[in-house]
């Protein structure tokens, strides 16, 4: 009596390469990512109340003053300073919605693609790794691209410099007394040497 013979096994288990369950994969890595990203955001943020307070607004007395405060701002309200220009850009374009729509997207496409990424985490495709200056030259020509057949280049960077204008202006003016960085924001903005670090907390040297 003839046998039948057994089924192929399922793609996926060594029957052959299964694309479903790639893009599942892929999509998951994403989604991750976009997660991990958002919530590293969050996290920093600092509350709007603090950054908004009128009372801690004053002309500085120096321009050595004036820088310092800058320094510290920018480190200190970094997130919210990033989201504030991301707002007046997106002001900018109320009235051009589809050129609203392709900003945003090339704007998520550099935050998966490249900026929530580390060395650890290389982008591949069909079983290659592809190298960071590809991906940056490709968001670069997208972004380019997208600007340049949208018709709003000059747009978003009337809207750029303005809110780096208001950021600049507001980090000058604003009072550092009632805000205080942990280690590595301080280093990380310059308010303190490296070799400070060394001598114990409390011990900081500013530049």
């Amino acid at each position: 009596m003839n046998q039948k013979p057994p089924p192929p096994p399922p793609y996926g288990y060594g029957g052959g390469p299964s694309s479903s369950s790639s893009s599942n994969t892929t999509i998951g890595t994403l989604s991750a990512r976009a997660k991990q990203t958002t919530q590293s955001v969050i996290a920093t943020l600092r509350p709007w109340r603090m950054l908004l307070d009128l009372s801690a607004l004053s002309l500085p007395h120096s321009y050595n003053e004036a820088m310092a405060n800058l320094r510290h701002n920018l480190s200190y309200f970094r997130a919210n300073y990033a989201l504030a220009v991301l707002g007046v850009v997106f002001l900018g374009l109320v009235y051009h919605p589809i050129s609203m729509v392709a900003f945003i997207v090339v704007f998520i496409g550099w935050i998966l693609f490249y900026f929530s990424r580390d060395g650890n985490d290389p982008i591949v495709v069909s079983g290659r790794e592809v190298d960071d200056r590809i991906v940056l030259g490709l968001l670069s020509v997208v972004t380019v691209l997208a600007l340049v057949y949208t018709d709003v280049g000059e747009n978003v960077l009337v809207s750029l410099i303005v809110g780096l204008l208001f950021v600049g202006a507001h980090a000058a003016v604003r009072n550092t007394g009632d805000l205080f960085l942990d280690e590595e924001s301080a280093r990380e903005g310059g308010l303190v040497s490296a070799g400070s670090v060394n001598r114990g907390p409390g011990s900081y040297t500013p530049i």
